[in-house]
């Protein structure tokens, strides 16, 4: 006999408890709602710093700080939330 494991669903459920890869189209909603905000507060608080630097630097500064805190620290979230709401969704 095997236990299953915390939020799958019984055999007979006909939800998956798990979601399907995002489609572009939801992956570069999830995209641009991380990365809007997260270059916005990156621009307010380093802002006079950055005014400083050269265009290509600025970029490349903002790239550097921006990236790792998308990928790493908001995507993710994102994902779970995305299986969260289409879990909700009933399935006909």
């Amino acid at each position: 006999m095997t236990i299953p494991s915390p939020g799958s669903h019984p055999a007979g459920s006909s939800r998956s408890s798990v979601a399907g890869p995002p489609s572009k189209h939801q992956l570069a909603l999830m995209i641009w709602v991380a990365v809007f905000p997260t270059l916005t507060v990156l621009n307010l608080v380093l802002g006079g710093w950055l005014g400083t630097l050269t265009t290509v630097v600025r970029t490349f500064a903002l790239a550097t700080i921006a990236v790792p805190i998308v990928i790493y620290g908001l995507m993710p979230p994102l994902h779970r939330l995305r299986g969260r709401l289409l879990a909700r969704i009933p399935t006909g």
